[in-house]
């Protein structure tokens, strides 16, 4: 490990060294505190946000889901004693079973 030689003396006066070394020592472990702890922080923020706006997405989607189906229920031109709930599960299962089936397809590339 190299010596560390003591900073210059002030010009008129007795050298300030503690006030120096105790700069250099702030300097230097902020500039290690930059490199490190800060883009861990960054990243840690980030998975943070992203998992609480995932959990709040699936929840909107959620909600939307069931909006949806009660008002397709509700609002369907069915006779009131015929109408079913399940034309409308029927529907929403159709949608995701054609979603399914494009990214299905598209789970590997094509062979040339």
């Amino acid at each position: 490990m190299a010596a560390i030689s003591p900073p210059p003396a002030p010009p008129g006066g007795s050298p300030d060294w503690p006030a120096l070394v105790a700069e250099r020592i702030e300097t230097a472990v902020g500039a290690v505190r930059n490199k490190t702890t800060d883009p861990i922080v960054q990243v840690a923020r980030a998975v943070v946000y992203g998992l609480f706006l995932g959990a709040v997405a699936a929840a909107l989607a959620f909600c939307v889901v069931i909006a949806v189906v009660r008002i397709c229920d509700v609002y369907l031109p069915f006779h009131p004693v015929g109408r079913r709930v399940w034309v409308v599960y029927a529907g929403g299962s159709a949608i995701f079973l054609l979603a399914g089936l494009f990214c299905w397809r598209k789970r590997r590339p094509r062979a040339a």
